[in-house]
């Protein structure tokens, strides 16, 4: 009876912890689901070859995907092995493993902003992303599509389809208020209100932490926002963490209608600029224009589909979840785009 009584106790405590910290850690972000759908199993590894895609989770090594740019931006697709060299913490690292493989399973996140700001620019959002979706996306391939403004929604989760995520996209409609979090609190309940405009902040870690963190292979997010944060429990930092431990690349289409925002403008365009440059993506200005955002998912798609892949087992081996810096070199010169480190913790089973 004491154990019953104690176990209810903890509940209400917990409960009562979680709706009084909207500054909450990032472990007491509840889990991100949709009633009805089922996350798939993590993509299985192919064949055996010379690629990352096989290699085992207990085995130590890291793992970085990159794009290859010339001094006017073009990219380039045809490099080896010897025209790369790859440090951590300054230290030389031994490349093992090396491919410049475009066809590799990809698990894409699709995070499309749905507060009041995006009135004038969520149908563009929409088309020339379902367009972009049936361009990129191959047999192998996964994605998943999340809306945020006063609430973060699962719209749909991981599957191939793209009349799936089209449906997904299409469903999205501006939300300024109303009621608590959609995003389910302890018991299931939702999450007493608290002021908010755009959880853009708790939407990525969301993403990155219950989404993609669960998958392997090549992984990228991407953003339709106007990086403006209204009201999340965590902060960049926490979405750039979650970002970095999904091995996510983010790449965030800065979309506004500047008329909006009146003399001051807006002003997330900094905050998002660090989440890319960090992940080993980048922020694209497309504004409320149809041709920017084509071209935006254009580029998107030739970076992804134009990647290298290089692994090396790290020199030190300690597994003590620090953050450790990364760089690869070009022995050309050339310009490297890829994430700038990672932590070293260890994998689960």
């Amino acid at each position: 009876m004491r154990s019953k009584t104690n176990s209810v106790l903890l509940t209400v405590a917990c409960f009562f912890l979680f709706a009084l910290a909207p500054w909450a850690a990032a472990q007491r972000i509840p889990k991100l689901e949709v009633p009805g759908q089922e996350t798939p199993p993590p993509q299985a590894p192919a064949e055996e070859d010379t690629t990352l895609e096989t290699l085992k989770v207990k085995v130590n090594v890291v793992q970085l995907f990159y794009n290859v740019k010339d001094k006017k931006g073009a990219l380039l697709p045809n490099l080896t092995k010897n025209d790369f060299e790859v440090s951590e913490d300054g230290v030389p690292q031994t490349i093992k493993y090396f491919s410049a493989e475009s066809n590799l399973p990809l698990t894409l996140g699709i995070l499309i902003d749905a507060s009041g700001s995006q009135a004038r620019v969520l149908e563009i959002e929409k088309e020339v992303g379902g367009s972009f979706l049936s361009e990129i996306l191959r047999e192998k391939d996964l994605a998943f599509v999340i809306s945020f403004d006063v609430n973060v929604d699962l719209l749909q989760d991981f599957t191939s389809s793209t009349r799936l995520l089209k449906q997904a996209l299409n469903s999205a409609r501006i939300n300024t208020g109303g009621g608590g979090s959609s995003i389910p609190g302890i018991g299931g309940g939702p999450v007493p209100s608290v002021p908010r405009g755009t959880l853009l902040y708790d939407a990525i870690y969301l993403a990155a932490h219950d989404q993609l963190s669960q998958q392997v292979g090549r992984k990228a997010m991407i953003i339709l926002t106007d990086g403006e944060d209204q009201g999340s429990r965590l902060r960049i930092q926490d979405a750039i963490e979650a970002a970095q431990k999904s091995d996510s690349i983010v790449y965030v289409l800065l979309c506004a209608d500047r008329g909006f925002y009146g003399f001051g403008g807006y002003g997330g365009e900094g905050e998002m600029k660090k989440l890319a440059a960090e992940t080993g993506g980048r922020v694209i200005d497309v504004g409320n224009k149809l041709e920017k955002f084509k071209d935006a998912f254009d580029q998107i798609s030739r970076e992804l589909r134009s990647q290298y892949s290089l692994g090396y087992t790290p020199t030190n081996s300690k597994l003590d979840g620090s953050f450790r810096k990364v760089e690869i070199r070009s022995k050309n010169g050339y310009k490297i785009q890829t994430r700038t480190g990672y932590y070293a913790t260890a994998h689960a089973d």
